[in-house]
């Protein structure tokens, strides 16, 4: 397996140290202010380009108290606590319609990285990959 001393870095926040219950309380009170749906989803594939992660439940459009987006985000913990979970804030104003904000509420114990591989092509082309080193086993044993 190889080794990666640092975290994976997708979101907000992401080359903070992790977030405290209470912080995370703190970013839903935020979006909840601004009119964002918020949203739990979990992985155990953080390659960057994975965007759809797992709904752990259906997006909250009219929750108004953050409290009952942790008690979701403490629920998943209990079932996927090895994985990555994330909360997503959608705006869904008129011409934005998107997610505006999104950090990691919960990493698996060992996370063991992405690597970056170069091939060379015709006419001197350099090709980069990304692979993420958990997809090397199979769904659902990657963080065991």
């Amino acid at each position: 397996m190889h080794e990666n001393p640092r975290n994976m870095t997708q979101g907000q926040f992401s080359f903070l140290p992790p977030l405290t219950d209470d912080q995370i309380k703190l970013q839903m009170a935020y979006a909840i202010k601004q009119g964002w749906a918020l949203s739990v989803e979990y992985t155990d594939d953080p390659h960057p380009r994975n965007t759809y992660w797992e709904m752990w439940c259906q997006p909250m459009f009219d929750t108004k108290d953050p409290a009952a987006v942790m008690t979701e985000v403490t629920e998943c913990r209990k079932v996927y606590g090895n994985m990555y979970i994330r909360v997503n804030a959608f705006d869904n104003s008129r011409w934005r319609e998107s997610v505006a904000m999104s950090f990691i509420v919960n990493r698996p114990k060992y996370e063991p990285g992405l690597a970056l591989s170069r091939t060379e092509g015709p006419g001197r082309t350099i090709q980069y990959r990304v692979h993420s080193y958990a997809t090397d086993k199979p769904k659902g044993e990657r963080y065991k």
